[in-house]
C-alpha cells in the first residue's frame, strides 16, 4: 500500500519521478484519498489518451513539454507551466504532439448536493 503514494516529507525534484517510456503514456499516484487524488503523467510524443469524462473538477499542470488538450471538442495547446480546470462531467482527451509531463489533480469534495 505504501509503495502506491510518493514517500512522504522526502523533498523530490517532480519533473524527475516520472520517466518517459517509448510509446506509452506512464503515470505515478503522488497521493490517492477518497477525497481526490494527484497523479503525475508522461506522454511519449505520438500517445493520446481517447475521450473522456469525470464526475469531479480536474486540474492540469504541464511540467515538461507541452500538451494539446481538447476540452468539450475546443483544443487548447498548453505550454510548460501553464495549466487549466477541465470541468466535472466535460468530455476531454490529450494529444502528445511532443513528450510531455503533467500533474492532474482531482478534488472530489463539493459534489455532495449534486444529482
Amino acid at each position: 500500500m505504501g509503495h502506491t503514494e510518493l514517500e512522504k516529507e522526502k523533498v523530490h525534484i517532480i519533473v524527475e519521478i516520472i520517466e518517459y517510456v517509448p510509446k506509452a503514456v506512464v503515470s505515478k499516484t503522488i497521493i490517492k484519498k477518497t477525497t481526490g487524488n494527484i497523479t503525475v503523467s508522461s506522454f511519449d510524443a505520438g500517445e493520446e489518451l481517447a475521450e473522456k469524462t469525470s464526475p469531479f473538477d480536474n486540474y492540469i499542470q504541464i511540467i515538461d513539454g507541452a500538451a494539446e488538450v481538447t476540452i468539450k471538442e475546443k483544443k487548447y495547446k498548453l505550454r510548460l507551466g501553464e495549466g487549466i480546470v477541465i470541468p466535472a462531467h466535460a468530455a476531454h482527451c490529450f494529444n502528445a504532439n511532443e513528450q510531455f509531463k503533467m500533474i492532474s489533480t482531482i478534488i472530489k469534495s463539493g459534489y455532495e448536493e449534486v444529482s
